[in-house]
């Protein structure tokens, strides 16, 4: 099955046979089938849905390297994010959901990658990602309060067509540089359930900073990401 799955008998998204089915084609008794199948979804290959069975998680979900919502020039003209999408969003809807936006002091993470001390405040953003309703992932996002004070980057609120960057730029911060840390980790509990995490599915955790040319930080963006629904596709110049 995991080399059906790899080799591309079934396509994303796919109903996969029933035990019923699976346990006379792989020559297996029935315990046998259900003791494999628990594997695969543990190794987030498939995915078990009550009223329709078992299915190939890659939903075409994927099709649109999410987040499609992020992809977009702002009215800039910048790429905000170095992900891109096939298709017109892959008939998916995008949504993005404000959660909050406070004051708080930097911590440590933050503070390192801002170029600022410990303890400085800064603005918290936390923005939420859906397509067609289903979570994909969530984004954090920390900006100075020298910077955000006074304007619509300190509300909860969607910022409009100027975006995040649009609106840095109004106050004088245009990004020509970027910098990203990406790693794989396990969620925690609370992770899982937020973003409807399978079992075995990891998550990726993008820390992304956006810079001036003189390489000044000045937002500070983690991405958690559901790795089964996202891919990153980077395209850039070497320089020598």
């Amino acid at each position: 099955m995991r080399d059906a799955i790899h080799f591309g008998e079934f396509r994303a998204g796919d109903k996969l046979p029933s035990e019923r089915v699976l346990a006379p084609t792989y020559h297996g008794a029935r315990n046998t089938v259900r003791a494999a199948i628990q594997e695969l979804i543990q190794e987030g290959l498939v995915r078990s849905e009550h009223g329709r069975g078992l299915l190939h998680p890659r939903a075409s979900l994927l099709d649109a390297l999410w987040p499609a919502a992020l992809h977009d020039p702002d009215a800039s003209g910048h790429q905000t994010r170095p992900v891109r999408r096939r298709g017109p969003g892959a008939g998916k809807t995008p949504r993005v959901e404000v959660r909050s936006a406070e004051r708080v002091p930097a911590d440590v993470d933050v503070a390192e990658r801002l170029g600022i001390e410990p303890g400085t405040d800064v603005v918290r953003r936390e923005n939420w990602y859906f397509a067609d309703e289903v979570p994909m992932q969530v984004g954090i996002t920390f900006i100075p309060w020298s910077i955000a004070k006074g304007t619509a980057l300190a509300k909860a609120e969607n910022l409009g067509k100027r975006r995040l960057y649009g609106r840095l730029e109004d106050l004088g911060y245009t990004i020509a540089n970027v910098r990203e840390e990406i790693t794989a980790q396990p969620a925690t509990r609370e992770e899982a359930e937020g973003l409807d995490l399978p079992p075995g599915v990891p998550m990726i955790d993008l820390w992304h900073t956006g810079m001036t040319a003189e390489k000044q930080p000045f937002e500070v963006t983690n991405f958690y990401m559901r790795a089964d629904y996202s891919a990153l596709d980077y395209d850039m110049p070497v320089d020598y």
